[in-house]
């Protein structure tokens, strides 16, 4: 009897593995790590600045840094979400406030640059 338990536990257990594709399973890793979209999101950096980030899709973010906007697109990342574009990367870890966000200078060869500001999230203003 306790096998034909465990039997049909894991029969259960690998049908439910089997529900979501890959690209499935990857978009709602994306939506757990990238915030909201329809909310403006305000970074208080450790230099004094603000970043003030808008999320148009899952796969962009805008970001206002010095007076400036500059439009980024959504990039590989071993964990949390990372935008690049614009000379620019910005890379966040978890969403709300007091998650961090990072601005960097994003190199021509693809790769992460030096380190522009450290930011904390501070509030979130709703998008209006």
């Amino acid at each position: 009897m306790q096998i034909v338990a465990l039997l049909i536990f894991t029969s259960i257990l690998l049908v439910s593995a089997c529900e979501n594709t890959p690209q499935e399973t990857a978009d709602a890793q994306r939506s757990m790590t990238t915030p909201s979209t329809s909310t403006a999101h305000n970074y208080q950096c450790k230099s004094g600045e603000t970043i003030v980030v808008t999320y148009p899709s899952n796969e962009s973010a805008t970001v206002q840094y010095k007076a400036s906007k500059h439009n980024l697109k959504i990039a590989v990342s071993a964990s949390g979400s990372r935008f690049v574009g614009d000379k620019l990367e910005w890379w966040t870890k978890a969403s709300g406030p007091g998650s961090e966000g990072t601005l960097f200078s994003h190199m021509a060869d693809g790769t992460t640059g030096e380190i522009i500001e450290r930011c904390t999230e501070s509030q979130t203003a709703n998008n209006n």
